[in-house]
């Protein structure tokens, strides 16, 4: 091939640019590239083909981009190429439409979009389904010494995800939030709700949206913890959290009445035991999809929400996105079009038992992303909840938990299926806060099974879901809670002890539980919960054996009881902490390198954390464990703070950790009462 031929080719492909409002545009090939300023050290690209730039579909931004950097973007053209410069992050934009992104102070590459093929495709493809729907890809170069974290919550076990593929949709314990947070110095966030999924390949990045409209992502340039402040700037701030949710909370599979529930909290305050969140669970219902308790299980519920505010604790109920066709709103829900409706086929989604039937029904799911449905919902919480003192609510299934999980088949208020589908969790969540703040109540605390990218505006804690109870679980939990946290979902926690079985007479069960609650306790939500080994049969009367602490004999009660009581005395520093979140996005449970990014031994360590900026805690993952290697990052001295022993950072170190002691160190002399007055080394 002659030399001419690439040029002529580039001649061939080449687009023009022009100036657009905050940025720039390219146009080629029936597609137009805008790149703009959103937010300080950040950049929006969008891409359509066959049409100008799509405004207001779904995503994760928030409605209007944070105030820049001052003086606001600087955009040059030039004949070969444009670029845009928006404080750290420069976009460098070929004349066929190839951005290179760099940091601005010394011009060091970030990530540069690749080409698929040399000829075609470029980095941005679209394979057309019609009606301006398509699959769109966008590819990125790889980068053999980069780590990527992030992608929201995975039971995969992986800390750092370079190398995995990674399914964008919704599922129980699989939480699909789509930013990535580079230890190259970027963040980025696919700013799309559709099906879809991410590779993260030795051999280029590609993100692929299977049906949408519109590519759109989001990038920012810093450290991680600048990073992390861009980010919440951009998808929302959670709100201050309330001083009873940094407590302990009682749950389990399941409370069956009233009485049962009040005789559990009672037992708790003889043992003079804080509680500050018992809850009930599902089947309290009277039908699937008529949120209100059932009169013959639980007779005066505002009896027990007074009885139980008497002593300081809340009592929160499971919400359902479901309804089953015994409820009286299913026929007004469907006529009205509130459901989430279907391509083929009749409106059900999955099949659910429901009280009064042998046998299972097959229910649908309002449709959060309606606002009509969003306030019918909600009209039915406030006036069955919310109007006897219950202010906190358990959105759990609200993935939502389709069976069986085709999303191509789905019609949402905000669009189809597969361009929409992520979404729901979220917009779920949006309903309780919307419905709460209308009624005056500024204090929103939801517990979900999902989430999506901005779900913490709405005051969304986000849980595992339904995980198995051995110690190869609970150690996954810690890269899923760190990648969480770097997804930007700071109220996050377990099912303690899992959630499938356990058996509470089991020694060895017995410790898992110990070590999980002494996690749980240095977790930003406190929460016991699982379905304790012996269960009853699945359906309404169902329920599993008890777990409240005193159901692990006298020791674990023991143990247990003092993280209670420690966390209670903890609880300044961490409503401090979660006001520091609350302010700056930077969420409590922090992976080592948020705070020392240049010690490169931190971005490797999955086994241990920082909970606020002061507090270093490493759980014991290993059965019969009594000594534990921990990893003290370079940068800070630490203090053992059961033995007052002083570290240097930068080292590995091995600390007695008997099964009442999970190992903690107090970072450069940082004084935090961990141990009770009068409490000894031993």
């Amino acid at each position: 091939m002659s030399d001419e031929a690439p040029l002529a080719s580039l001649a061939h492909e080449a687009g023009e640019f022009r100036t657009a409002p905050g940025g720039l545009e390219w146009t080629g090939r029936q597609e137009t590239l805008r790149i703009e300023a959103w937010g300080p050290d950040a950049l929006r690209v969008r891409s359509r083909v066959g049409g100008p730039i799509l405004e207001g579909l779904p995503g994760a931004l928030l409605d209007r981009a944070p105030d820049g950097n001052g003086a606001g973007p600087a955009v040059a053209i030039s004949a070969n190429e444009a670029s845009v410069v928006n404080g750290a992050i420069t976009a460098t934009v070929s004349l066929t439409g190839r951005i290179c992104f760099t940091r601005t102070s010394d011009g060091g590459e970030l990530l540069a979009e690749q080409d698929a093929h040399f000829w075609w495709p470029g980095p941005r493809l679209r394979t057309a389904h019609g009606n301006g729907y398509a699959r769109l890809e966008q590819r990125f170069a790889a980068y053999p010494d980069e780590k990527l974290y992030g992608l929201g919550q995975h039971q995969h076990g992986l800390y750092d995800q370079k190398g995995a593929v990674v399914e964008l949709v919704q599922r129980n314990s699989e939480v699909s939030i789509p930013f990535v947070l580079s230890s190259r110095g970027y963040g980025l966030l696919w700013n799309n709700p559709a099906i879809g999924r991410v590779e993260l390949a030795v051999n280029g990045t590609r993100w692929v949206a299977d049906s949408a409209r519109q590519l759109d992502y989001w990038i920012t340039a810093g450290t991680p913890a600048q990073i992390q402040r861009r980010y919440a700037d951009t998808t929302g701030h959670s709100p201050a959290m309330p001083e009873w949710a940094a407590g302990f909370w009682q749950c389990k599979l399941r409370y069956r009445s009233q009485e049962e529930l009040l005789e559990v909290a009672r037992e708790y305050r003889r043992r003079e035991i804080p509680l500050d969140v018992i809850v009930v669970d599902f089947f309290h219902w009277t039908h699937l999809g008529e949120w209100r308790f059932d009169p013959a299980e639980w007779p005066d519920p505002q009896a027990a929400v007074k009885e139980l505010a008497e002593h300081g604790t809340r009592l929160m109920v499971s919400v359902w996105p479901s309804v089953s066709p015994l409820s009286e709103f299913h026929a007004e829900m469907e006529r009205r079009g509130l459901f989430i409706g279907t391509e083929f086929g009749p409106v059900a989604h999955a099949d659910w038992p429901d009280k009064g039937i042998d046998n299972t029904v097959q229910v649908a799911f309002y449709d959060a992303t309606n606002p009509a449905a969003r306030e019918f919902v909600w009209s039915k919480v406030r006036d069955n909840y919310l109007a006897l003192g219950i202010e906190v609510f358990w959105a759990d299934a609200c993935e939502p938990e389709l069976k069986p999980g085709y999303s191509a088949n789905l019609r949402y208020h905000a669009g189809p299926g597969l361009e929409v589908g992520n979404i729901y969790p979220r917009e779920n969540s949006r309903m309780f806060y919307e419905g709460m703040h209308a009624e005056g109540k500024a204090e929103v605390v939801t517990l979900n099974r999902s989430a999506w990218a901005g779900s913490q505006r709405y005051g969304a804690v986000l849980w595992s879901g339904d995980i198995f109870t051995d110690f190869a679980t609970l150690r996954k939990q810690i890269p899923a809670g760190l990648n969480t946290s770097l997804s930007g979902i700071p109220w996050w926690n377990t099912d303690i002890g899992g959630f499938h079985g356990g058996d509470p007479t089991s020694p060895e069960y017995r410790e898992v539980m110990v070590r999980w609650f002494q996690f749980g306790a240095f977790s930003p939500i406190f929460r016991l919960h699982g379905a304790r080994y012996p269960t009853t049969p699945f359906g309404p009367t169902m329920t599993g054996a008890p777990n409240e602490i005193w159901a692990y004999g006298e020791q674990a009660e023991r143990i247990m009881a003092d993280y209670i009581r420690l966390r209670i005395r903890l609880k300044p520093y961490i409503l401090g902490t979660m006001r520091e979140t609350h302010d700056s996005g930077l969420t409590p449970m922090r992976p080592y390198f948020v705070e020392f990014p240049d010690d490169p031994k931190s971005w490797d360590v999955d086994t241990a954390y920082l909970f606020g900026r002061d507090l270093l805690v490493a759980p014991v993952l290993e059965l019969g464990a009594r000594t534990w290697d921990v990893y003290l990052p370079a940068g800070a001295s630490w203090t053992d703070a059961w033995t007052g022993d002083e570290y240097a950072g930068g080292q590995r170190v091995t600390v007695d950790a008997p099964l009442d002691r999970i190992p903690l160190f107090l970072r450069d002399g940082a004084e935090l009462p961990i141990r009770s007055q009068g409490a000894n080394d031993s």
